[in-house]
């Protein structure tokens, strides 16, 4: 089911969360599953509980802590949400990216996306971080899109292209900083299904066929509404399991697991978009 919210609805979001906070954010962050840790490192922080947030959905995953989060990082002054809406939870997808217009109405232009992912990539292994360069959206082509139902054109345009989702300088710098700090980067397609469920043997063949390196359930829609709303998106994938590819296999993977591989992973991460900050703001 839809939920069409108007500019008036973005905008009262925006005004309340602007009266929560004396920073003027211009740098998005959105936090995926086990990721969280990352918002401890924001100094002088602002924090805002998403259930008092006008329109906002509230988070019901573990590993979600459900606030934003805002202060200063690397110099940049910064708007994270400390996890993140799922269409799997029961949203709409224009409640799971609802944050995004908002924190475009809130004056961000860069928005920084991270997320918990499986690898598809036999060549990818648990602990890998991997660079999104594009991304296959199955759940929109079964016709869930976040831009479905009437378009604001205070955001963007009717009919979007999106094959510059993400933002060639970002990814440039990404890869930049991470050689300069000897932090591997991977770097793939990422393809999203609905969730909760993993993934069957046979959809990872699928996937794999198709050239997809990780696949996971969130990102896509989220970085098609600030592709629309016209911000820069830089992606990151944690790879935090491997997808099984092998009928009654024994393994199976679980949430627990995720969150578990993405605490070990933060740190090095937080590293990377540390950097990928400095570099953006000659810090």
């Amino acid at each position: 089911m839809d939920t069409n919210f108007t500019l008036a609805q973005y905008d009262e979001a925006a005004a309340f969360i602007r009266s929560h906070t004396r920073h003027r954010p211009t740098v998005g962050l959105i936090l995926g599953s086990g990721l969280s840790g990352l918002a401890e490192q924001i100094e002088d922080a602002d924090v805002v509980p998403y259930r008092d947030i006008p329109h906002f959905p509230v988070s019901t995953v573990a590993g979600h802590a459900g606030r934003l989060v805002m202060g200063r990082l690397a110099r940049a002054t910064v708007c994270t949400m400390q996890g993140r809406f799922h269409y799997y939870e029961g949203y709409s997808m224009q409640q799971v990216t609802l944050p995004v217009r908002v924190m475009r109405q809130l004056g961000v232009a860069t928005l920084f996306v991270t997320n918990a992912a499986g690898a598809l990539n036999p060549s990818f292994a648990v602990g890998d971080l991997m660079l999104i360069e594009d991304h296959i959206n199955l759940v929109g082509m079964a016709g869930v899109s976040p831009l479905r139902g009437p378009n604001l054109d205070a955001f963007g345009t009717r009919f979007p292209a999106v094959n510059r989702v993400y933002t060639r300088r970002l990814r440039d710098l990404a890869q930049k900083a991470a050689a300069a700090r000897q932090i591997p980067l991977r770097r793939g397609i990422y393809a999203q299904l609905a969730g909760p469920n993993f993934e069957t043997a046979a959809e990872v063949r699928m996937l794999r066929a198709w050239g997809a390196d990780a696949v996971g359930m969130s990102t896509v829609a989220e970085t098609i509404v600030a592709h629309h709303a016209g911000m820069e998106v830089l992606a990151i994938s944690t790879i935090t399991n491997t997808a099984i590819d092998v009928l009654d296999a024994e393994n199976e993977p679980s949430h627990e697991e995720v969150m578990d591989a993405g605490k070990l992973i933060v740190p090095r991460l937080t590293s990377l978009l540390l950097a990928v900050l400095r570099e953006m703001t000659g810090g």
